[in-house]
């Protein structure tokens, strides 16, 4: 698809808009998980550390329904479709005055939001592929990311002025400014002679054609690892700085400076993937990934937390890792998929989701007074995602493609 250069800088930026609003409904909250707690009488830090990692489990599972309608119907109706969602989920959050509806908003916002967030992968997918498909989720990445650095900075600003409560306007507001800009400049992706009818034996049909092709089952599984782990450290980062470092004005300059890595390191992906490639980028990342945490644990086993600035180096090295991993995990993942992008975004982001959720709720009732057994979950989590990638080696040289 030939656009100008102008077009695809504007369609980067949209595509990046579409799932920062995912991060802004996560990141943004961070600081202001204590005080939601004590409105909705939460009895413990593992009550709080749900609010995000349930907010995952929504996100895992919206796309299997809004996938394979945006297959059938078109991506936009389907992006319009969320964004209505989380306007009204939005608003049980602002009122719930209880754990269990607090869980219940917080699943349908993460539900509505894999909407844009899926179709916006499905949009890059049918427009681009292979290491230039890499490139621009690269490039889209980096925008997305520059909203975790300021979201936690931003959520506590609101926080101290207005009330937790404010910070779910200020997400709405945001999301209606994305969805006015994306229905007057982003033209349908899909067009109508490439849809699908939607049907009953779609999920099956779709899961048993996932299964045919070993490169996206291989990354799916290392895909749910990482995140998995990673997600450890956005459910707890809050309770780590704040209570057992107690730096609770520091964390949101903190934690916008660990995404920042994040950011610098996809950024630089996208300029060395096309050189490099995406498996051979994956496969340094996922190393450098194990080594990290294997060095961390190596020093601090029998002692207590480090000082600060040491924890920030290790993060900062994992994070890095982790931005070469995400760029390119999702790339691999849909790169087979070219023809059912909606269906297998779908249930690529469900299965990694579904592994992910259960994998983060585990390790986080662990770090209560150490942060060790974080590092504890990278390692396992990195060392399952080496032997799988060690086994796609083995069985299979190089990428299998079917059309």
């Amino acid at each position: 698809m030939s656009v100008s250069r102008s077009s695809q800088i504007e369609f980067v930026a949209l595509m990046a808009a579409l799932m920062s609003i995912a991060a802004l409904a996560l990141d943004a909250l961070l600081p202001a998980l204590e005080p939601i707690g004590q409105t909705i009488q939460s009895r413990s830090a593992a009550d709080n550390q749900l609010l995000i990692t349930l907010f995952f489990l929504g996100l895992g599972v919206g796309p299997l329904v809004f996938g394979p309608i945006s297959d059938s119907i078109g991506r936009k109706p389907v992006v319009y479709m969320g964004f209505g969602l989380f306007i009204l989920s939005s608003m049980i959050c602002v009122f719930a005055r209880s754990v269990e509806v607090m869980i219940i908003g917080r699943i349908l916002q993460g539900i509505s939001l894999s909407a844009p967030r899926t179709i916006s992968v499905a949009m890059i997918r049918d427009t681009y592929s292979g290491d230039y498909m890499a490139r621009v989720m690269s490039f889209v990445t980096v925008v997305f990311i520059l909203v975790p650095v300021v979201a936690p900075a931003l959520g506590k600003y609101i926080l101290d002025r207005m009330g937790w409560q404010a910070i779910f306007h200020v997400q709405v507001g945001f999301s209606i400014l994305v969805c006015w800009w994306f229905w007057k400049r982003q033209a349908e992706t899909l067009p109508q002679i490439r849809r699908n009818s939607f049907r009953g034996r779609i999920f099956i049909d779709g899961f048993k054609e996932l299964l045919n092709y070993r490169q996206t089952v291989a990354f799916t599984f290392i895909w749910g690892f990482i995140t998995g782990s990673f997600l450890v450290y956005l459910s707890t980062s809050q309770q780590v700085f704040e209570q057992q470092y107690g730096l609770p004005d520091a964390f949101p300059y903190l934690f916008a400076a660990l995404a920042i890595t994040i950011g610098a390191a996809t950024l630089l992906n996208g300029t060395l993937v096309v050189r490099l490639g995406m498996l051979r980028l994956v496969t340094a990342a996922i190393i450098l990934y194990v080594l990290t945490s294997l060095v961390y644990i190596l020093l601090y086993f029998n002692s207590g937390n480090p000082p600060v600035i040491v924890l920030m180096i290790f993060f900062a090295v994992q994070f890095f890792a982790v931005g070469f991993i995400f760029g390119n995990l999702r790339s691999l993942a849909m790169e087979p998929l070219g023809h059912i992008a909606g269906i297998g975004a779908a249930i690529t982001g469900f299965v990694a989701t579904v592994m992910a959720v259960p994998i983060s709720s585990f390790i986080g009732k662990f770090v209560l007074n150490s942060v060790l057994p974080m590092f504890v979950g990278f390692l396992v989590c990195g060392t399952i995602s080496c032997l799988i990638l060690g086994y796609y080696y083995f069985t299979k040289s190089g990428i299998r493609n079917r059309y």
